[in-house]
């Protein structure tokens, strides 16, 4: 049984909690049906912990109940567009800067690797606008470097989904990957899922 958990927000979630199988419509939905579908002698468990509009301060508040407690073999983390996104709709906010999301994403993988037996797998936050030089995608770009930072420092794979996303934006600029700048439509989805495969389903088999 390999036990696979996704964290993450509204991208993740994907309305996971009016879905049957608790996995949303989202790129876990497409991770699920292929895997179970390309491997099926293998046994995989999917646990889908997205909440919408969560940035990595909401992740540290449940990260004992909602990914500990599991023991997953696998944990896959999506987060730092909303970390970017609310300093640019809700500057009354506390927000998180580049400096906060390091340290506390310093803590939640030390608790990975103290408390589970997990290998750790860090997607780039994806983008902000369908514009790759919007002023979200410049400031992203501080957040995805985090990601790199803190996957070297406890050896865990980085999926490149921020330079996947800006690389088709740059080379396909007649098809969008989002419904509203950030959510993502069917395409988006589909990159997001398979630029994952490409990096993790080695890993997997």
């Amino acid at each position: 049984m390999r036990k696979i958990l996704f964290i993450g927000d509204s991208i993740t979630d994907c309305g996971r909690l009016e879905d049957p199988d608790g996995l949303g419509d989202g790129y876990v939905k497409l991770l699920h049906d292929y895997l179970v579908t390309s491997y099926p002698s293998t046994s995989f468990q999917f646990i889908n912990v997205g909440v919408s509009g969560n940035r990595i301060v909401d992740l540290q508040a449940r990260w004992k109940t909602d990914v500990i407690a599991h023991q997953p073999d696998y944990v896959s983390i999506s987060i730092g567009v909303n970390d970017v996104w609310r300093q640019l709709d809700r500057p009354d906010l506390e927000q998180v800067t580049p400096e906060k999301f390091y340290r506390i994403y310093v803590e939640l993988l030390s608790k990975v690797k103290d408390d589970t037996d997990a290998k750790i797998l860090l997607m780039e936050p994806t983008i902000i606008g369908e514009d790759p030089n919007s002023i979200g995608n410049k400031m992203l770009l501080d957040y995805v470097q985090i990601v790199h930072t803190v996957a070297k420092q406890f050896d865990a794979t980085v999926i490149p989904t921020n330079k996947a996303f800006i690389h088709y934006l740059q080379t396909n600029p007649n098809h969008t990957l989002t419904t509203d700048s950030v959510h993502m439509n069917s395409r988006g989805n589909m990159l997001m899922a398979t630029t994952w495969l490409r990096a993790v389903e080695d890993q997997l088999i």
